[in-house]
Parts: structure tokens; sequence; C-alpha cells
């Protein structure tokens, strides 16, 4: 392979594993925000030592992974200088301004407040250690924000002169940078997403005890049940609406990337909506093709006649645009992952309203079976959360810079395909490393479950008891 190629694996394999932790992150941390705040309004009755130590023991969890976001979120930025300084050197005038934010303000409270959240708990006042792990969320998801921005901009790049003679782009606007209308439905399809990661590993925790224990469980996994099954169902449906209108934003400004999810090959006034489809790529279309009439126009522009351009008519009119060469991403890839994508988001929902049900008849306990099917829920919106960056990503090949810069210029000319190797055989030892000691802290706590007493008031002299580690 050559040394782009290796680029572009260590980046998507480096990017996927950190995306495997961000979701998890913002999602957990403000989950456990939740928690905590139904602990200090309930503080005087016994639901709220019940809320008090269910944050405690999903505090923990979420700490392991937050370091394990912290660790892999470095070596993913490092890489613009180091893989693709030429991609660097062309955007970084505009891409540089909200990843710098997402240090300077974002990570700031990010650090700063979990900080005083793990280590002020018997020093701050109740409203203020609260208040703390809010700051703290409310850095994950600001974070988001701006690094999304960013990439939102590779999408649909705004707010940009293009300077020839230097060859590279220049901010004018850091407003339409930041509100982007990429960026505007993004952002909140990525929360819903991080909602819906975050309440999944709730639910199967709890679900994996419930299963256990069964009439005798721990209340803390009922009441996080119940919490984890609504914020699920309701981002399951959120998720839905928003990605239904990004994916109408997306044909406007990328009718390739629509037209690759649906191996759509020829524009239609009626464009159907694939179920199945097997492709010749080289013959540009379909050998079986399985489809729903109309869907894919209503889904993209609401409308059964609305027309849809196909993948032939964009990469003839690109190839006029920009000049000779092929516009055409990895099309299975692209129509699978689109459709994983959704599937996995739709079981995940299913799963939960199938909780819910059984919830509501009085015999969850009494369940195994729908009980075991929810222990394994946390991996349904991972592998959503994986298959849809790998659809944002992969589709908008041969495109760096959507219409800006190609991919195959953007890479570092000064590093050799031995070196990228090496590096990429070294992380990804390093992140299997990570991985597997993460898993392992996650699942001890996880099966350890929340300690059954609180920790003994500063000053105390009773020493016998189980005190509740954060760290």
């Amino acid at each position: 392979m050559d040394a782009t190629t290796l680029a572009r694996w260590q980046f998507a394999s480096t990017t996927v594993y950190h995306f495997l932790i961000v979701p998890l992150s913002i999602g957990l941390t403000a989950l456990v925000a939740v928690m905590q705040t139904l602990a200090y309004l309930k503080r005087a009755t016994p639901a709220g030592e019940v809320w008090d130590r269910s944050s405690r023991f999903w505090g923990r969890i979420m700490l392991v992974i937050f370091a394990l976001g912290v660790v892999t979120g470095i070596v993913q930025e490092f890489q613009f200088g180091m893989n693709w300084s030429a991609y660097s050197r062309f955007v970084g005038d505009i891409f540089g301004a909200p990843l710098a934010m997402e240090g300077l303000i974002a990570f700031f409270l990010e650090s700063t407040f979990l900080g005083l959240w793990i280590f002020g708990r018997d020093i701050l006042t109740p409203r203020l250690h609260l208040a703390s792990i809010w700051l703290a969320a409310l850095g994950t998801t600001i974070s988001a924000y701006f690094i999304l921005a960013a990439n939102s901009f590779m999408q649909h790049p705004v707010g940009l002169v293009y300077d020839a003679a230097k060859h590279r782009v220049e901010l004018t606007s850091i407003w339409k940078v930041l509100f982007n209308s990429t960026q505007l439905v993004t952002f909140p399809h990525t929360i819903l997403a991080a909602f819906m990661t975050g309440s999944a590993i709730l639910l199967s925790v709890s679900a994996w005890h419930l299963r256990r224990d069964g009439e005798l469980v721990d209340l803390v996994h009922r009441k996080v049940a119940g919490l984890a099954v609504g914020v699920l169902l309701v981002s399951v449906v959120g998720v839905s609406i928003v990605g239904h209108i990004q994916g109408q934003i997306m044909t406007d400004q990328q009718p390739m990337k629509m037209a690759a999810a649906e191996a759509l090959w020829n524009t239609d006034d009626h464009a159907p909506f694939s179920l199945f489809a097997y492709a010749d790529v080289s013959q540009g279309h379909n050998k079986i093709d399985i489809t729903v009439p109309d869907g894919l126009s209503i889904l993209a522009k609401n409308r059964p006649g609305a027309t849809v351009q196909g993948i032939n008519q964009v990469q003839a009119a690109e190839a006029a645009k920009y000049g000779p060469g092929s516009y055409i991403p990895v099309v299975w890839l692209a129509y699978w992952c689109f459709r994983l994508m959704i599937g996995f988001g739709v079981l995940a929902g299913l799963v939960a309203f199938g909780v819910f049900v059984q919830w509501r008849r009085g015999k969850l306990t009494t369940s195994p079976r729908m009980l075991r099917l929810a222990t394994w829920t946390v991996a349904l919106p991972l592998a959503a959360n994986s298959a849809g960056w790998l659809f944002t990503e992969t589709a908008r090949q041969p495109w760096l810079v959507y219409g800006l810069l190609k991919t195959s210029s953007g890479v570092s000319t000064n590093v050799s395909s031995g070196v990228v190797l090496a590096s990429l055989i070294g992380f990804s030892a390093l992140y299997g490393v990570l991985g597997v000691i993460c898993f392992r802290m996650v699942r001890r706590i996880a099966i350890e479950g929340p300690a059954t007493t609180l920790p003994p008031p500063p000053g105390s002299d009773v020493i016998d008891e189980p005190v509740l580690s954060l760290v």
C-alpha cells in the first residue's frame, strides 16, 4: 500500500476507536449529573440515598471511559501534523480555529470541573459539588460542538476565500463556520446518539443485575434501568427525526453521498428506497435491486415525485466541474454503512421498547430472555455510531474538503509508507492493550455493583466500613 492508503487506514482506525469512547463519555457524564441532581432534590428521602449511590457507582465507570477518551483523542489530533501536513497547510487557517476553541474552552471546563467533582465531594457544598458535574457535562457537549464544526466544514466548506497563489483557504467568517447549516443538524444528531449510547450502557449493566438477582436486585439497578429506558426511547426518536433532516441537507450539499447510500445510479423523479441491491459498478447499474417505490424521494425531499440525482449524472457533473477522474466513493461501503447505522439504532429502540412493555406488565424480573437481550443493548448504538461515522467520511471520497481538496492531495509528502505502517501497527497494538484494560476495569466495577453503604462523613472514626473510591 502507498502512504496515502496507509494514512487513511490509520486515521480511520484511530477515529473509529476514539468514537466508541466519545458518545459514552458525553452521554454518561450528563446521565451521572442527572442522577446526582435527583439525589440532591430527594436528599431527605430514601430515594435520595439510592440516587446518590447510583451517581457514585456510575461515576466510577464514567471516569474510566473518560480517561481512555483523553488518551485516544490526543493521538487523533497529532495525525493532522504528522500524516496530513498538506491538508493542515491548506485548511489550517480555518480548521485550527474550532479546535483551538475546543481546547481552550471546552477541555478546560471538562478537566477543571471533573477534577473538582472527583476531589471536592467532601470539601465543596452539595450544591457546588452538583454544579461541578453539570459544568463538566457542559464541557463535553461544547467540546463536541467545536469538533463537529471543524468536521462540518470538511463536508460543506463555508466562511472562506481561496488563495490560489498560496494554495490554501483563509477564514473570512468564524460565525459561518460555527453555524454552518451542516453543523446545525450534525450536532444534535451526535448528542442524541451520545444519550442513546450512554443510556444503553446503563440498561445493559442494570439488566445483567436484574437477571442475576431477580426480585432481590439492588434498588439502584431498578431506578437506573427505568431512567435508561426512558432516555433511550426518547433519544432513538430524536436521532431518527434529526437524521431525516440531516439526510435532506446532505442530498442538497453532497448529492453523490445520498446517491451512493441508496445505490441510485441514474437520476429519478420517483426514486425508490433500496432494501437490497447488488451492483455492477463498472457498468453503472444494479443487477439486483429490491425497492420501496418513491421511498428515496420522500426521504430526501419529503415528496414522492421529487427528483433525486443518480451516481452517473453526479459523476459527469463533477468531472466537468473539477476535471477528469472518478468522483464515485466505494458504493457498497456507503450503501451498507447507511443501513447498518439505521438498523442498529432501530434495534436499540426496539429492545428498549420491549423492556418498557415488560416493565409496565410487572414481568421484567421474570423475563430472563428479555433481560439477556437487554444486557447486550450497549453494542447496538456503538455499532450504529461506527457505521454512521464510516458512512459520513468514506462516502465523501475522493474529497477531504468537499469540492476544494482531494484526499490524495492532503497527505504528507515526506512520510514514507514504512513509517506510516510502523506507526499504524504500534498504535493498533497500544489501543488494543488500552481497550482490554478499560474493558476489564469497567466490567469489574459493573459486576461489583454500587456500594451497599455510603462512605463515612469526613472526620468519622469509622474505619471498618467500605469506602467507595471514585478513582
